[in-house]
Formats: structure tokens, sequence, C-alpha cells
């Protein structure tokens, strides 16, 4: 079994997820990285970790990324669930099969890994799964309705998992980003954030690394806004 801490970042191989990567390598941790563009693959060569191309909406390609883990670290002590884009279109304009992919891209992308990885870490009596969602769970935005809908439900979700599985030491946190720079800028934009500019990727992979850490060990169930302020919801 591997003596140095083990994280798998899905959907990392670029933005927030790659800059997540890179951070908990930074931090001492065995990297392993899936993405279906192949970045992720690169990304992990340089990081000394592993790579796999595949999507995190294939429970296939997830069984193959946590069991090539397993079979070199033997253990996981840290999930980061990334995603990529949905679809934007008028709320009832929506298709049903537009709908469905909304649900794949920012609710299963996390249900799907966590059902491989939880009995891991439960066996372990301990780990840390931290989801990249979006400021707007709570605030939604017509914007980003998909995102929205699904993602206030992955605030159910992780409060749920968090009562189930704090007493195993196994906990999970969700990571709310506002305007961050791994998106297209606009004026309007920044200056509706009160701080007046976008947020890094790099500002979130440390959010993330934080709520991934021993000094993170008594957060669990929570949503935490890193967003210049720009919602202000409880």
């Amino acid at each position: 079994m591997s003596e140095a801490k083990v994280a798998i970042v899905t959907a990392g191989g670029s933005g927030m997820g790659a800059a997540s990567a890179r951070k908990l390598a930074a931090d001492g941790f065995k990297v392993a990285i899936l993405s279906s563009s192949g970045k992720g693959e690169a990304l992990a060569q340089e990081l000394g970790g592993i790579g796999i191309t595949g999507s995190n909406q294939s429970n296939d390609d997830l069984k193959r990324l946590v069991d090539t883990v397993m079979d070199s670290w033997g253990r996981i002590d840290v999930l980061v669930n990334s995603a990529g884009h949905g679809p934007r279109a008028q709320i009832i304009e929506i298709t049903d099969e537009q709908w469905h992919t909304g649900l794949d891209v920012y609710l299963m992308n996390v249900i799907r890994p966590v059902r491989l990885v939880a009995p891991i870490m439960q066996a372990q009596k301990s780990g840390s799964i931290v989801n990249i969602s979006t400021a707007w769970a709570f605030e939604p935005s017509s914007m980003f309705p998909t995102s929205a809908v699904f993602r206030a439900g992955l605030a159910s979700y992780t409060k749920i998992f968090a009562d189930t599985y704090a007493a195993d030491n196994v906990r999970m946190n969700n990571v709310l980003p506002g305007w961050i720079d791994s998106l297209p800028a606009t004026e309007e934009r920044r200056e509706g954030v009160p701080m007046k500019r976008y947020g890094t990727s790099q500002e979130i992979a440390a959010t993330v690394a934080f709520l991934a850490s021993e000094g993170a060990g008594y957060i669990t169930g929570q949503n935490l806004k890193v967003d210049g302020d720009l919602t202000r919801s409880v």
C-alpha cells in the first residue's frame, strides 16, 4: 500500500479540475486524473501520476480509473469531482434530452464515482470528497438553468451523504465558484462582482486542497462559496 496519500480528480484535464490536480500534487498527493480529452493523461504524466482518458458519464471508465488506482497505490484519500458544461437555453425550451444531459453533467458526475470510492474510504475510516459546484446553486440564474437545478440537488445529496458517512470519518463538501478565469471574461460580469475581478482557478484549487486536508477534518456537508461576494443568500 502506498504511504503517500492518493487523490483522484475527475474531469481534470483543464480549468479548475486541472488546477486542483496540480495543487494536490504540490501538497504531496499521488494524483490520478480522468479526462475525456486526453489532457488529463498528459497532466498526470507531468505530475508523476496516473492518467485515464475516459468519461465521468461512463461507469466502466470510472471503474477502470478506480481499479487502476487501487492496483497501483492501494488507497484513495481524496476524490475531487469536477464537471464539463451542460445545456443552456430558456427554461421551457430545454428538451427532455437536454435535461437528462444536465443530470449527467452536473449530478451523476458525482454520484457515479462516489458509489465506487465511498466503500474504499469507509473501509479506511478516512476520506474526503470535494465537488466543484457553482455559486448559483442556491441563487439560481437563468443563464445556467440545468447547472443551477441539478447542483441544488447536489447540495441535498451532499448533506445526505455527509450524514450517512460522518461516523466513518468520510467527508463530503462542495465548492461553489463564481466567475472564474477559466471562463470567458466580460466587463459586465466583472463589474457585477463586489471584488471587481474574476477569481482564479488557483484560488478554487486552494479551496479544494483545504477541504481535502486534515485541517478541514471537522468540516462536512457544507457548501463553500468562492465568488467574491457575488451571491449573498444563506
